[in-house]
């Protein structure tokens, strides 16, 4: 019987595994669009964004009404905040939103929904069945 050594084995070894690819998430935000227009903030792909993150368009936006610190609106499928925010203030924003209704804590994958148990929301993910309660914010669902 022939002996190899340690070392050849290991390359030998190492030579048959499948190359190793970092995985970039799957989940990028698209570019916003944000502009100020005077004393207002427009945010123009507003429905579109909450589409790709699969949330509805008024819960969104009563996040970001109140960690803007604002009022607004919603107009057809683009917000309206009162006052001048910039476009990464409110990407930073919606990155929060991400982190916190949309993004599953344990596999970090976006397939996610919102699930009532009993008197708590919580967030229930497709992709590895993970279930956490969701934070309450004063005023009310989730």
């Amino acid at each position: 019987m022939e002996e190899y050594k340690y070392e050849d084995l290991l390359e030998r070894a190492l030579r048959g595994l499948p190359s190793t690819k970092t995985e970039d998430s799957r989940f990028i935000i698209p570019e916003l669009k944000v502009f100020i227009e005077g004393k207002t903030t427009i945010f123009d792909n507003f429905d579109a964004i909450c589409g790709y993150m699969n949330r509805e368009a008024e819960h969104v936006m009563k996040f970001l009404l109140k960690e803007l610190g604002t009022a607004g609106k919603m107009e057809g499928n683009r917000a309206i905040f009162q006052g001048r925010f910039p476009k990464e203030e409110v990407g930073h924003q919606i990155q929060r939103y991400m982190d916190e209704y949309v993004l599953c804590w344990e596999c970090k994958k976006p397939d996610t929904h919102f699930v009532k148990m009993e008197r708590v929301w919580a967030l229930k993910c497709d992709a590895c069945g993970a279930i956490r309660p969701i934070i309450k914010r004063k005023g009310g669902r989730v």
